[in-house]
């Protein structure tokens, strides 16, 4: 049991983060240490990275804000509160901070009643998070409902999401109506505005000005309203999704956008997954935003007075815990129960219900392999582990609607009663999804757009069969592991079976080589270097701006 106030809740589990999914890269000058953890990939980096932190977070305070928190609290029938780990990749990731750093603040959105029940019984201040080892705080902010509902579903998942993976038609969607507007004014201000105030005010119970790192695309309007109390913040703001073309934005009304680019320039560092992602960001800034004076040979924005880098870091994967998640009796357990599934030759793919993902296209691929080469038929399986994603989302039923028929047709045709060439897991079940990694001779991550999609990056360090990886140019991870993968377009069809068929007749050797050459790849630029990369650039900043007490 533990302590949170004046009440108790109980934790399920020792360790909450030791067996979390992991759910980049354009330095433009790299440090001595951090070429020394390139060079040495198998040196102590986690006891390096944490002599790092001790001395860079000695006296500024860390507050991290993203929208999900790194727990959720459940009501139990007797009314305690249980705890939960947070879900969401943005929430996996970040959990990596706490194994590093010891004393920080997480402030993020009450999420459901146990989340705002915990806020109310800690008065609306933060508490302590039951985190083994760790001085770690929770700050719930808790918005209206209404308001909450407006800003993430209505803004958030039907409008920025769909615009920056560049999957609205244009000719029909969106349509920036009455109701956009309210939920952009009644929503997402309202509810960043929130945060902001929450982050002011646990930065002001401090001596010094903190770092702040704001995460992803709910929370761009964050870093100008706390820049605007706390001049003297050191203000990241790291983007997860790609960031679109400059001209993409003009969808929206420029009132809109041009909050979005101010809020963010008023950050010292815009961090995102890819080069690609960079260029866009200052091409932006350089297109839409008036008095903006960008200089793309440092990757700066000059705007209001104020100096902003724009640097990419491709996000990464905790190797060390996903392979002991993968040794584990968990997943062994997994392995056992889908062994029949894995009889010949397997291509698993690992996806939530996204239309972003291009589950369907990778289907009508599977099912033109399956019509033009039928040696393969009773003999290769594609298997999915699917999780659902947004299902109150319309867009989102009907895709997933679309996928389950696409599936039951190609079995239908090219199935038996002893035989079907698709299986799907939906589900939410990720030790079970990494049994299935453990098994595939070829891994399809074929998305038409991710900001990184960190599957292309767990397969290849839990795989046993030296598996093929098939890898969509519009992946983020695209960029570092392309060389070493079977590349294809989204949306060539004709492509992805070549590229399918390609791999399923690989020779051994082929598939030896580059399997090894992915797994060196991920190794050496693995979370902690992801980490120290950030934290390198937030150590120089602090060197130009010396702590002044307040």
């Amino acid at each position: 049991m533990a302590i949170l106030g004046e009440f108790e809740f109980s934790v399920n589990g020792k360790a909450l983060f030791d067996t979390l999914p992991a759910w980049c890269y354009n330095c433009n000058q790299r440090g001595s240490e951090q070429e020394a953890m390139l060079s040495d990939p198998g040196s102590d980096r986690r006891a390096q990275l944490v002599r790092f932190c001790q001395e860079l977070f000695r006296s500024r305070h860390l507050i991290i804000a993203s929208n999900r928190g790194p727990v959720q609290y459940n009501v139990a029938e007797d009314g305690e509160l249980e705890v939960c780990r947070g879900g969401g990749g943005v929430v996996t990731v970040l959990s990596s901070f706490g194994r590093y750093i010891k004393d920080y603040t997480w402030v993020c959105c009450a999420l459901c009643e146990g989340d705002r029940l915990a806020a109310q019984r800690a008065r609306n201040n933060r508490f302590r998070l039951p985190l083994e080892g760790q001085k770690a705080y929770l700050r719930f902010v808790i918005p209206p409902e209404n308001a909450y509902h407006k800003y993430y579903n209505i803004f958030c998942n039907s409008l920025l999401w769909l615009l920056q993976h560049y999957m609205c038609d244009s000719s029909r969607s969106p349509t920036v109506d009455n109701r956009v507007y309210d939920a952009w004014q009644n929503g997402y201000v309202s509810v960043n505005r929130a945060i902001a105030e929450a982050i002011i005010a646990e930065a002001q119970k401090a001596d010094s000005p903190p770092v702040v790192m704001v995460h992803d695309y709910q929370l761009y309007l964050v870093a100008g309203y706390i820049r605007s109390q706390m001049p003297e913040a050191i203000l990241q703001h790291f983007i997860h999704i790609p960031w679109p073309d400059a001209r993409y934005w003009q969808l929206l009304p420029s009132t809109m956008y041009r909050s979005i680019l101010e809020s963010l320039c008023s950050a010292d560092i815009v961090g995102l997954q890819t080069r690609r992602d960079a260029h866009n960001f200052l091409h932006t800034c350089e297109f839409a935003l008036p008095g903006a004076e960008v200089d793309r040979q440092s990757q700066t924005i000059n705007w209001n007075g104020h100096r902003t880098t724009v640097v990419s870091y491709p996000i990464s994967i905790d190797v060390a815990n996903l392979e002991t998640l993968a040794h584990s009796p968990q997943v062994q357990e997994y392995e056992e129960k889908l062994h029949p599934y894995f009889a010949g030759q397997t291509i698993v793919r690992v996806d939530r219900t996204d239309p972003s993902k291009n589950i369907v296209r990778g289907l009508r691929a599977f099912r033109i392999l399956l019509e033009r080469q039928p040696q393969f038929r009773g003999k290769v399986r594609l298997i999915f582990f699917l999780v659902p994603s947004r299902s109150g989302v319309k867009l989102y039923q009907r895709y997933a609607q679309e996928v389950m028929e696409l599936v039951a047709a190609i079995n239908a045709k090219y199935g038996d009663e002893e035989w079907q060439p698709v299986k799907v897991f939906y589900e939410n079940n990720y030790p079970q999804a990494i049994a299935g990694l453990r098994h595939y001779d070829v891994l399809l991550v074929n998305p038409v757009l991710d900001g990184m999609n960190l599957v292309a990056k767990e397969g290849p360090i839990v795989n046993t069969r030296d598996g093929v990886l098939i890898l969509s140019e519009g992946a983020g991870a695209h960029e570092q592991l392309g060389a070493s993968a079977l590349s294809v377009a989204p949306a060539d069809l004709e492509g992805t079976a070549q590229a399918l068929y390609a791999a399923l007749t690989m020779p051994l050797e082929e598939r030896k080589r580059r399997a090894a050459a992915l797994r060196k790849a991920i190794e050496a630029e693995d979370i902690t270097f992801w980490l120290y990369r950030q934290f390198e650039d937030i150590k120089a900043l602090t060197q130009k701006q010396p702590v002044k007490a307040r």
